[in-house]
């Protein structure tokens, strides 16, 4: 599958911002299974910085922004090819063992109800308890956009039973962990969900390490393993660390942010 992607993320001040210094995470993953044939980054007004590629194997780019400005926007266009992996991850060149996926973060830190949800799963497995975990947290959680926000944690996420991929990600990485098993925050775009509905938003699935396997995709809010029909960006301990954009603005105004994403198929 030939994936078309337009990503357009808008920052508006209030009060012109003295300066904003960004770090994106918004190249595809060098990996099988996405042969990337155009990307493009652009910054209205920004000054691109280093890069490097850290123990992930995430490509991370420093981009600073002089003031006074009243608006950024980040501009992302691009074309990659995609193969159905059977959501396994192969060809990623990383140096962080996957035992550091075993730590716990603010967003994923597990309380009482996260494991009672992690040990409903009888199977023992390893492959057997990551796809139980992913059937249970689809279960626990109805996708409702609107209910959380960007702060969500696992546990807020679960009590509240209502959430969207972010907390589906979440909370499957929280009682993933809990079980001995390491996992991790991903992000990137869905080009259209099991039911064929076309994803307008950034999107946020789980990875899982299996012995004998190595890292594979759960996406509990859709019910499946990611297919070609996804395309990975970046990963992390929890949303914040896999932000596809972090960054920081000097000065006192309230900042507003918009968002648009369209991602189409093309004709091979």
């Amino acid at each position: 599958m030939i994936l078309t992607i337009q990503h357009m993320t808008r920052y508006d001040y209030a009060s012109p911002a003295r300066a904003v210094v960004q770090s994106h995470r918004i190249t595809p993953t060098r990996c099988d299974g996405q042969k990337v044939m155009s990307w493009q980054v652009s910054v209205t007004g920004g000054r691109k910085g280093g890069e490097f590629r850290d123990g992930a194997g995430d490509l991370v780019t420093a981009w600073t922004i002089p003031g006074p400005v009243d608006s950024v926007e980040v501009s992302v266009q691009g074309m990659v090819e995609t193969t159905d992996m059977a959501g396994i991850l192969k060809g990623n060149r990383e140096t962080v063992p996957p035992e550091a996926y075993l730590r716990d973060s603010v967003a994923t830190k597990v309380d009482a109800a996260l494991r009672d949800l992690a040990q409903s799963v009888s199977e023992t497995a390893p492959l057997d308890v990551a796809h139980g975990l992913s059937r249970a947290v689809t279960k626990a959680i109805l996708y409702r956009p609107g209910v959380t926000h960007s702060f969500t944690t696992a546990a807020a996420a679960l009590a509240q039973g209502e959430g969207v991929c972010q907390d589906h990600a979440q909370v499957m990485v929280a009682i993933a962990r809990h079980r001995g098993l390491p996992a991790r925050y991903v992000s990137g775009y869905l080009f259209a969900d099991a039911a064929g509905v076309a994803h307008e938003a950034a999107h946020a699935w789980a990875e899982v390490y299996v012995p004998g396997f190595g890292w594979i995709g759960f996406d509990p809010a859709n019910e499946c393993c990611p297919d070609a029909r996804y395309l990975r960006l970046g990963s992390g301990l929890d949303a914040k660390e896999a932000a596809p954009i972090r960054g920081t603005t000097r000065g006192t105004g309230e900042e507003s942010l918009s968002v648009t994403v369209a991602v189409q198929a093309q004709a091979q």
